[in-house]
């Protein structure tokens, strides 16, 4: 492939410089995130290749505008909604209401 998600070793992007001292999660939700990987796989039933479809599918602007775990959000929310556990509108609606301070 070869496509905005395969930036990895491309020539003429510049040197990869590591955060000194970085942290595990930069955010307390990242590390939500994390544990979610393993809970929606076995849940959900689907597999990593899907995962990684799910987050190729990204249009590529979002893709270089998000972060590495708001990508693996995106692909939760595909994969859920693909098997019908939730709705986008389910999905919006708690996102709304987490914006607007919400529990």
């Amino acid at each position: 492939m070869n496509g905005i998600h395969d930036l990895g070793g491309m020539h003429g992007l510049g040197p990869v410089v590591p955060e000194q001292d970085e942290p595990v999660f930069h955010e307390k939700w990242e590390g939500r995130a994390f544990a979610l990987f393993a809970s929606t796989f076995v849940f959900a039933g689907y597999t990593v290749d899907e995962f990684r479809h799910a987050i190729e599918k990204i249009p590529p602007a979002h893709y270089l505008e998000s972060s590495y775990y708001e990508h693996w959000l995106f692909a939760f929310e595909e994969a859920l909604m693909k098997r019908g556990f939730v709705t986008r509108e389910e999905l919006d609606a708690r996102i709304a209401q987490l914006k607007s301070g919400g529990p």
